[in-house]
Formats: C-alpha cells, sequence, structure tokens
C-alpha cells in the first residue's frame, strides 16, 4: 500500500465451503487475537484431563475474550505453558504457521490469515478437535464482546448482529506505528462467513480499524 502498510483478508462461505484470500499472505503478529488460541488450548488441557474448566479459569477466559483483559491473558498464558503449550495445541488444531511469542510476550505470536482462518473453523465448525461444549463457550463469549470492541467483522453484520469477534491491537515500541486485526463470524447478506482480517503498519489504531474494515468488506460483500 501507498503508506507502507499490509493487510491480509482469508474467509470462508460457511453454506458452500468456498475459501478465499487476497492481499499480503505473509506472517503477522496476533496481538489480541491470540486470546483465541490461549483458551482454545486451555480447553484442549482441560478435555484431556476429562475436566471442565474451574472457576478462576472460567473468569479469567470470559475477561480474557470478552473484554480483552491482558491481565487474564497472562495468567492463562502462563497456565498453558506460554509458547510451548500455545504451539502443542495449534498443532492439534491445525495450525500451520503460527508461532507463539517469547517469554511472557503472547500478543507478539506471529500468524498468518489463513491460519486464523483455521482456528475459526476448530470453533464454529464439525469435525473439531475441541468438544462441542468447548466450541459452544468459545462462541458465546466471543459473542458478548463490549460494544467499544466491536469493530471489524461484526461492521458487515445484517442489522448489526449475527456475529462473534475477537479483536487485537498493538502499537510497536519500535516504529509506533500499529498492529490491528479482526477475527470472527458474521451473517452479511443473508449469509454466513468466517473472516480473518489482519494488517499492520498502520498510522493510527483508527486508520488500521478502516483498514480491516475495508478489507473485510471486500472478502465478504463483494461476493
Amino acid at each position: 500500500m501507498a503508506d507502507g502498510a499490509r493487510v491480509s483478508v482469508a474467509a470462508l462461505d460457511v453454506g458452500s465451503g468456498e475459501t478465499f484470500s487476497y492481499g499480503d499472505g505473509g506472517v503477522f503478529v496476533t496481538a489480541s487475537v491470540v486470546k483465541l488460541d490461549i483458551l482454545a488450548a486451555l480447553l484442549l488441557r482441560a478435555q484431556d484431563a476429562g475436566r471442565e474448566l474451574d472457576r478462576g479459569e472460567r473468569s479469567y477466559a470470559a475477561a480474557m475474550i470478552v473484554r480483552s483483559d491482558n491481565d487474564a491473558a497472562s495468567a492463562l498464558w502462563g497456565g498453558i505453558g506460554r509458547a510451548g503449550g500455545l504451539d502443542a495445541a495449534n498443532a492439534r488444531l491445525g495450525l500451520a504457521r503460527t508461532t507463539g511469542g517469547d517469554g511472557p510476550l503472547w500478543g507478539l505470536t506471529r500468524t498468518t490469515a489463513v491460519d486464523r482462518l483455521t482456528l475459526l473453523r476448530q470453533v464454529f465448525g464439525a469435525g473439531s478437535v475441541l468438544g462441542g461444549a468447548s466450541r459452544a463457550y468459545v462462541r458465546d463469549l466471543m459473542g458478548r464482546v463490549v460494544p467499544e470492541q466491536a469493530w471489524g467483522v461484526p461492521s458487515v453484520a445484517d442489522d448489526g448482529t449475527g456475529w462473534g469477534v475477537k479483536n487485537g491491537w498493538l502499537p510497536r515500541a519500535a516504529t509506533g506505528l500499529w498492529v490491528v486485526n479482526s477475527v470472527g463470524r458474521v451473517t452479511a447478506g443473508g449469509r454466513a462467513y468466517l473472516v480473518a482480517a489482519l494488517s499492520d503498519g498502520n498510522a493510527t489504531k483508527e486508520r488500521g480499524v478502516a483498514r480491516v474494515e475495508e478489507a473485510v468488506r471486500a472478502a465478504v460483500l463483494a461476493r
């Protein structure tokens, strides 16, 4: 792009099964969209142990997804074994190009739009390694994101309803430029889509939000 920013979008038409992508297909920093991975890893660990999440884990999970609380994410990041635990879970989920951030830096996990779409299929589709109750739990939290964070994928929703989302935004210390990402499910034009839009090099968070919303519209409404 003229301003040096990058954007990558991958989407799935749930009804037809058609997938499509455009933009830079390279690797992006996740910022807070990795919180979906953290929750999936936590749920897989609980499934393996034959148990449900305990009260503390559920409290952290709700705060992490609904309000994008970073302290809650850090607590669960430690609980899953940081990057090693994340990478092991993502391998089971079929993510091929996602690598956990170093040490406590979960927000610097690196991923691609295609891998984000793979994770969304595990949450919203059939044949997932996540059990039915686990998938329903993640979907419920994504549908209750606080209004001020309901941008990106929900921007194309029919009548503003029928969406589940997790967004991420992060200014890079070295450049001052923003990573802004949005992933989720939306019903638009009467059809259901899974969409992942990633961007970096944005001059401001607001420009990044506008850029990913433009990308979501191009991927979904132009079909």
